[in-house]
C-alpha cells in the first residue's frame, strides 16, 4: 500500500527510529512510534488481525478522543467487540496537513501488514481535511470517509476520493466552522451526503448518541458488517 505517486509506503517514509508497545487494557493497545519528526501515537482498539479498520485524525491541536465527549474512545470501544479495528492517530506535528496525512497513511500501512483490507477514514475540524486527503491517497482501500464539524481548507483533492461514499456531519450552530464549509466539502468532491445536526456547536455535544448511533450503522454498511 503506498500514497499516490510515491513508491515507498507511508510507514517506510516516517524514518523511524524506535517502537514502543503495550496493552493498556483488554483490547486496547497504546503505540509510540519515535521518528525523526516527532512521536507519532496510536491507540488501537480491537484485533490485531482485523481486515477492517476505522481510522480517527483529530483537530488542528491533536488529540485522541475527537468531539462528542469522546466518540473516537467510544467507537473504538463497541466496534471492537464486533471484529473492527480503530487506530485513533496521535499526529507527530497536529495542524501540519501533508505530515498528519502521511500520519493516518502509516497508521493504515501498520494495520495492512497485520491484515487489515479495508478502512474508513474519519475526522473532525481540521481532521476533516487530514481524512479526506488519507482517503483519496489510500482509496484502493478506503471504504467511506467521515468528516465531523469540517473545514473546507486544505479538502481541494476532494475529488480525487472518486466514488467512495462522503458522509459529511456538521453543527447547525458550529462557532468555528460554517455549515457552508461541509458543503464547500461536499461541491469539491462532487458527491457526499451533508448531515446537519440541530442545536449543537462545533464539538457537536448534546447529540452524543444519535451521533453514535449513526456513526455505527454507517461504518457497518461501509464493512458489510
Amino acid at each position: 500500500m503506498s500514497e499516490a505517486g510515491e513508491s515507498q509506503r507511508p510507514f517506510d517514509r516516517l524514518r523511524v527510529l524506535a517502537i514502543q508497545e503495550v496493552e493498556i487494557a483488554e483490547g486496547l493497545r497504546h503505540i509510540e512510534i519515535y521518528t525523526l519528526e516527532g512521536l507519532l501515537t496510536l491507540f488501537w482498539h480491537g484485533p490485531a488481525a482485523a481486515e477492517h479498520v476505522v481510522l480517527t485524525c483529530g483537530g488542528a491541536m491533536g488529540g485522541l478522543l475527537g468531539p462528542a465527549g469522546g466518540l473516537f474512545h467510544d467507537l473504538g470501544i463497541t466496534l471492537a467487540a464486533r471484529g473492527i479495528g480503530t487506530i485513533r492517530v496521535g499526529y507527530r506535528r497536529p495542524n501540519d496537513l501533508q505530515r498528519c496525512t502521511l500520519d493516518v497513511g502509516a497508521a493504515a500501512d501498520v494495520a495492512n501488514r497485520g491484515g487489515a483490507k479495508r478502512f474508513v477514514v474519519m475526522g473532525h475540524s481540521f481532521g476533516g481535511a487530514v481524512a479526506v486527503n488519507a482517503g483519496a491517497a489510500l482509496r484502493r482501500v478506503t471504504r467511506g470517509v467521515v468528516t465531523l464539524s469540517t473545514q473546507s481548507a486544505g479538502c481541494e483533492t476532494a475529488a480525487a476520493l472518486g466514488d467512495i461514499p462522503l458522509l459529511l456531519l456538521h453543527g447547525e450552530r458550529d462557532e468555528l466552522l460554517p455549515v457552508e464549509a461541509s458543503e464547500a466539502v461536499r461541491t469539491l468532491a462532487g458527491h457526499g451526503e451533508v448531515v446537519v445536526l440541530p442545536g449543537t456547536g462545533h464539538l457537536l455535544l448534546g447529540v452524543e448518541q444519535a451521533l453514535r448511533e449513526r456513526l455505527l450503522a454507517w461504518i457497518g454498511e461501509r464493512f458489510g458488517a
